[in-house]
């Protein structure tokens, strides 16, 4: 009888440990996926939080066009855009040509040149480098409410090389006064096919005209993406940037021009087209620069005087190197 029980109490232990292994192999086949909250690592101005994976390359060039629309408000009518200069297309304000790096699966490392914009020769610093980074802090996983939200943070640090002129903008006298820097925030969340973000943003400049005054400026940003069809999504992002009353003023003050600057919200509307090898972004923007230390602080350029253009972005992803599996 005792023999009986033994081998009934064994035979439990051992059902008892079999679930339990089941129970665990089934967690682990079942693992939360992070969800896939925007496709590239841009929406159009806006960075996002996907990064964009170990071991990958993400190679990315992105241009931004003249006006669309022919207008007089900065230089003579019809210097930008209309029939004239092909709607904008005889000309790039912007040219950006870029890597980002998967280090890790969330540490992305970025180095680009960009032309810079000229369309204003108060606000033109060009031949432009860029050395940054962007670390994915929290995923977003696919049906667990415990982890909602995708944060990442983005940095970047900016240099001219531009040769030092006579006139107050580009008036350097070291190298600090040819950098800036961009902090920035992205929070991002997927509600069923929409994917929404928030970029609050921070950026630093090392020299600025004497009539400026504000070296430090802080803008929130945001975006949204809305699939249309599989492979085609509408992108939409905004920047709203902190501007003090006293830098306002001075680039209003006729002592310094002789027609007021005055500076726009940052806001780009554009396609996303998917393809097996490729992600086009066919864009409509105000900015005329691309990176974020310059259309942050420096978009003159606004929708409500025909001062918007045509852009687009290829990327490419390739693999650099094969990951070792069961890496996290």
């Amino acid at each position: 009888m005792g023999a009986c029980l033994l081998q009934l109490h064994l035979l439990a232990q051992d059902t008892t440990m079999s679930n339990l292994t089941k129970e665990m192999d089934a967690t682990d086949s079942e693992k939360k996926m992070p969800a896939k909250i925007f496709i590239s690592d841009k929406v159009i101005n806006a960075n996002t939080t996907e990064p964009v994976g170990r071991g990958k390359m993400d190679f990315k060039v992105t241009h931004n066009f003249d006006d669309i629309v022919a207008n007089a408000v900065y230089g003579p009518p019809g210097a930008h855009g209309g029939i004239k200069n092909f709607y904008g297309l005889d000309n790039t304000t912007d040219v950006r040509i870029g890597f980002a790096i998967g280090l890790t699966d969330r540490l992305d490392l970025i180095l680009a040149r960009a032309k810079g914009s000229s369309y204003l020769d108060v606000t033109k610093v060009t031949n432009l480098f860029e050395l940054g980074f962007k670390y994915q802090l929290l995923r977003q996983l696919e049906d667990d409410p415990h982890h909602p939200l995708a944060l990442s943070f983005f940095f970047s640090n900016v240099i001219s090389t531009m040769d030092t002129g006579r006139s107050s903008t580009t008036k350097f006298k070291n190298t600090g006064d040819r950098m800036s820097q961009t902090f920035q925030f992205i929070i991002a969340k997927k509600i069923g096919r929409v994917s929404i973000q928030l970029n609050p943003t921070l950026v630093t400049q090392g020299y600025v005209q004497r009539y400026d005054l504000q070296k430090t400026m802080f803008a929130l940003g945001g975006a949204i993406r809305v699939p249309v069809t599989r492979h085609v999504n509408i992108l939409v992002d905004y920047f709203h940037p902190f501007r003090t009353t006293t830098s306002e003023a001075s680039f209003k003050d006729p002592a310094h021009f002789s027609r007021p600057v005055k500076f726009s919200d940052p806001l780009g509307i554009g396609f996303e087209i998917i393809t097996p090898g490729h992600v086009f972004h066919l864009n409509f923007t105000n900015c005329a620069d691309i990176l974020e230390s310059r259309f942050i602080p420096y978009t003159v350029t606004s929708w409500g005087d025909g001062q918007f253009r045509w852009g687009f972005t290829i990327s490419r992803t390739f693999g650099l190197w094969k990951p070792k599996k069961n890496r996290q």
